[in-house]
C-alpha cells in the first residue's frame, strides 16, 4: 500500500474512512431514534408544530449535509461540525418535548423533566457557535493562515464562556414552567452583565469571521473562488432577510411581512449548509456563476415590476380622483377594478423587453468578458457564412481565440485533401 493509499483512507484527526462511516452510520441511528421518540411526545404533548420549529428545520439540513460531507470527505472536519450541529437541534427537540410532557401534560410520570430542559442551554451552546466556526474553517477544513490562530481560540473561549453563563443565570427555563436548577440568584446582575459583554464580543468574532470569508475569497482563484461563491450567495440571502426583518419591526410592523420573512429566513438558514455541500462535494460547483446571473436578472426585474404596477394603480387612481365629476367615475376610480386589470396587462407586456434590457446591462456590467466573448463569437460567425478565403478565414479564427480565450500560444492545422478529395475539386 502506498503512502499515498494510506493517507486517502484517513480522514480528519487521522480517523480512516471505515470508523468515519461507522461514525455516520451511528449518528444517523441516534437522530432516527431522538426523532422518533420526540415525535411521539410531540403528539402526546397535543402541540404542532413544535416550538421553534423554523430553527429546527434549518438545523435538521446541517445534519444531512454534514452526513454526506463526513461519509465521502471525513478529512474535512467541517462535516463533522454539520453532524453535531445536527444532532444537538435534535436532542433540543427530544429535551423540550420529553420535559414539556414531563412537567405539564404528565407531571411526574418521567423523571429529570427539568434538567432534560436546562440541556437546551448546552445544545444551543453547541450548534451556533459551531456554525459560525466551521465557516472561519470553510472550504479547505483549515484556517486562512497562522495569524488566524488567535482568533480561532478567542471564539472557543467566548463560546464556551457564553455556554457557563448562560447555565449560571437565574429565571425561568425557556420552553417549561421551572427555574434554572443552576442559575445563582445572588449574582443574577453580575451574570447578565457579563453575559452582555461576552455577547458583544460574540459579535466581533462573528464580523473577523465573515472577514476572514471575505479575505479568502480575495485571494482565492479557480476552484476555491467558485466554493466562497457558493456561499456568499446563500448569505446574501441570510442578510437580506434579517435586514428586512429589522426594518418590519422598527418602521413598518406589518404582521404578513413578518410571517413571510420568518418562514423564507428558515429555507435561507437551510441554504447554507446546501452551499457549503455543494461546494465541499462539488456537486454543479461551477453553475453559481449562471444563478447569480439569473437572480441579478429576475430579482431586479421582480422589482421594477412590482414598482411600476403600484405605480400605474395610483396613476389610475390619481386620474379617477380628478375626473370624479363625470358620469364615468366608477370605470376610473377607486372603486373600480380597471386599474388593476390595466396594471396587470402593462406589466406583463413590459416583461420581456424589460427582461432583455435587465440581463444586457448585467452581463455588460458584471460579466465583461464574457459578453465581449459572445459578441465576438456572434461576429465571427456571421462573417464565416460570407468569407471564401481560406488565409482571410485562417487569420480571422486566431483573432477570435486569442480575443475570447486569451491562450499563451495559437496555432491552427489543416488537414490536407486527399487524392479524391483534389479529384473532385479539379473535377468541380
Amino acid at each position: 500500500m502506498t503512502s499515498g493509499t494510506s493517507e486517502q483512507e484517513q480522514g480528519v484527526g487521522g480517523i480512516s474512512h471505515r470508523t468515519a462511516a461507522w461514525l455516520v452510520y451511528s449518528t444517523l441511528v441516534l437522530v432516527v431514534l431522538l426523532g422518533l421518540l420526540g415525535s411521539l411526545l410531540l403528539l402526546l404533548n397535543h402541540r404542532f408544530p413544535p416550538p421553534s420549529w423554523d430553527i429546527l428545520l434549518g438545523f435538521v439540513t446541517f445534519l444531512v449535509v454534514g452526513v454526506l460531507i463526513a461519509s465521502r470527505r471525513p478529512e474535512n472536519p467541517i462535516g463533522w461540525m454539520f453532524c453535531l450541529i445536527g444532532l444537538a437541534s435534535l436532542w433540543e427537540f427530544f429535551s423540550q418535548e420529553y420535559a414539556f410532557y414531563a412537567l405539564v401534560t404528565q407531571p411526574g410520570t418521567l423523571p429529570g423533566g427539568v434538567w432534560m430542559a436546562w440541556t437546551e442551554i448546552l445544545t444551543a451552546a453547541i450548534a451556533w457557535p459551531l456554525m459560525f466556526f466551521s465557516l472561519l474553517l470553510f472550504p479547505t477544513g483549515r484556517l486562512p493562515s497562522p495569524r488566524w490562530r488567535p482568533v480561532a481560540w478567542a471564539a472557543a473561549v467566548t463560546f464556551i464562556l457564553t455556554a457557563v453563563l448562560s447555565a449560571l443565570e437565574p429565571g425561568r427555563l425557556l420552553y417549561v414552567p421551572a427555574p434554572n436548577p443552576t442559575g445563582i440568584e445572588q449574582a443574577g446582575g453580575i451574570i447578565e452583565l457579563s453575559l452582555n459583554i461576552v455577547i458583544v464580543i460574540f459579535l466581533g468574532i462573528v464580523l473577523a469571521i465573515a472577514a476572514s470569508v471575505i479575505g479568502r475569497y480575495r485571494r482565492a482563484k479557480g476552484e476555491e473562488r467558485e466554493q466562497l461563491k457558493w456561499l456568499a450567495y446563500s448569505a446574501f440571502f441570510l442578510v437580506t432577510l434579517g435586514v428586512l426583518g429589522v426594518l418590519n419591526t422598527m418602521v413598518v410592523g406589518n404582521r404578513v411581512i413578518e410571517f413571510a420573512v420568518g418562514i423564507l429566513a428558515t429555507f435561507a438558514v437551510a441554504a447554507i449548509p446546501v452551499s457549503v455541500g455543494i461546494a465541499i462535494l462539488r456537486y454543479k460547483l461551477y453553475d453559481i456563476d449562471l444563478l447569480i446571473n439569473r437572480t441579478l436578472v429576475y430579482g431586479s426585474l421582480t422589482a421594477l415590476l412590482a414598482a411600476g404596477y403600484v405605480a400605474t394603480i395610483m396613476a389610475f387612481q390619481g386620474i379617477g380622483s380628478l375626473v370624479y365629476q363625470f358620469p364615468f367615475r366608477a370605470l376610473i376610480g377607486q372603486e373600480s377594478a380597471l386599474a388593476t386589470v390595466a396594471a396587470t396587462l402593462a406589466m406583463a407586456a413590459l416583461f420581456n423587453p424589460l427582461r432583455r434590457r435587465i440581463q444586457s446591462f448585467i452581463d455588460r456590467r458584471f460579466y465583461r468578458s464574457k459578453y465581449d466573448a459572445i459578441k465576438t463569437l456572434e461576429a465571427f460567425s456571421i462573417k464565416l457564412r460570407e468569407e471564401t478565403d481560406l488565409d482571410a478565414l485562417n487569420d480571422d479564427l486566431v483573432g477570435v481565440v486569442r480575443e475570447t480565450m486569451q491562450p499563451a500560444h495559437v496555432s491552427v492545422w489543416l488537414r490536407p485533401l486527399s487524392d479524391a478529395g483534389r479529384r473532385r475539386e479539379s473535377s468541380g
